[in-house]
Formats: structure tokens, sequence, C-alpha cells
């Protein structure tokens, strides 16, 4: 059965590996650039507006936040990349912190990387992509404000993107907290996921229950 996002309650937040929750829940993480809209994406997923702190600041997220949905999956969000006043020691702290969870998350089933339409894409935003490539996971990416861009401008970015990631235009998910877009397809594409953990895990679980002959 589909998860439904308008569930979801803030969890835990972590500041190091030995803070992440142990009880396997599957997860979904949200990465991208600081200041991309991550909190706003978050907000409209679940129909609350102040699940996630919104914060005009870059830089402002420096904690791994989890949320969980219906007490069987967490959605996390990772601290924003590619902030330059964030000082050296912190910065390190989140390298450390981010490469703990996306490269040795057992229960992590796929990512969502976020790219404000506006920009182009930065150095940090094709490396993340390239190495989240390489661990073979689900990747949705996902372009935040198109409202503040016009069709025709959102129509050229889109392309210009697919063809820096070597996509298809379909392959992106266009959004918009202020709009509410892109809302129920992201939804679909999430549960997506999550539904084909949870079919196997259940046939899984009945062949370890059948008794053998």
């Amino acid at each position: 059965m589909s998860l439904d996002f308008r569930k979801m309650k803030f969890a835990t937040s972590a500041a190091q590996k030995k803070q992440f929750p142990t009880n396997q829940w599957p997860e979904i993480a949200i990465v991208g650039r600081s200041n991309v809209g991550k909190s706003s994406l978050l907000n409209i997923l679940c129909e609350q507006k102040n699940l996630a702190r919104v914060s005009k600041t870059p830089g402002r997220t420096q904690l791994v936040n989890f949320f969980s949905i219906e007490d069987r999956a967490y959605i996390v969000d990772l601290p924003g990349y590619g902030y330059a006043d964030v000082p050296a020691s912190i910065q390190k702290t989140w390298d450390t912190m981010m490469h703990d969870y996306l490269a040795q998350r057992e229960q992590l089933l796929g990512l969502l990387l976020l790219l404000d339409i506006r920009r182009t894409p930065s150095e940090h935003d094709m490396m993340m992509f390239d190495w989240l490539t390489q661990r073979q996971l689900p990747i949705l990416i996902v372009l935040t404000k198109i409202d503040k861009v016009g069709s025709n401008e959102a129509f050229n970015n889109l392309h210009k993107l697919a063809k820096k990631f070597d996509l298809k235009p379909n392959q992106f998910i266009q959004t918009s907290a202020l709009q509410k877009k892109g809302v129920d397809l992201l939804r679909q594409n999430l549960n997506a996921i999550f539904d084909d953990y949870f079919d196997i895990k259940r046939e899984i679980d009945a062949a370890l229950a059948t008794p053998s002959v």
C-alpha cells in the first residue's frame, strides 16, 4: 500500500553517524545545493506549512533530518552543499556526515537531487550526480522554483539540463512550492521506489514464514 505523505512528521536530527536511526526503515534522501528549496519542497510534499523550517539564509540546515511516514519509512533531508561562507571546520564535518550517510546507509533506497531551474548546475551538482550514479540507486532530479521563470525560459533551461545530464526532458520533475506544482508526480515517483521495497520485503517475509518440507 502506497505511503500517505501527508502523514509525514519530524522524527529526529543527527549531527553524526551514531545518531542515525537504527530501526531499519527504508529511506529516500534529498540532496542539493544550499538554498535550492529542499525545506519548501518537503512542506508541499506533506501539505504542512512548517514541517521543515524554511530559511532564506544558505547553509542553515546543518544536520541530517529524518522525517517519518506512517511509522514505516523515512524521507531524509541532508545539509545543502556548495555554500562558500560556511567555516572550513563545519564544511569538513558536513562532508564526513554526508559521506557516512550516502556511502554506507544500507536502507537508502534512492535520492532526490534538487536543482534550481534558473541556475546552471554547479561543479558540486555535477559531482554529486556522478557520485550518486555510481551508487546505482534510483535518482529523481527535481527542478525547483519553476514559478520564477517564464514558460519559454523553463523550456529552454529544461532542455539545456537534459543535455548536460545526458537525460531526456521527461526524466526531470518540475516543481513549484509556491504554486504547488509537480507534487503529485513527485509522490508517485517516491511511492514507486518505496512500493518496490515493500513488495520484495513481503515476498521475503512470506518465504521465511513458510515451513520447509
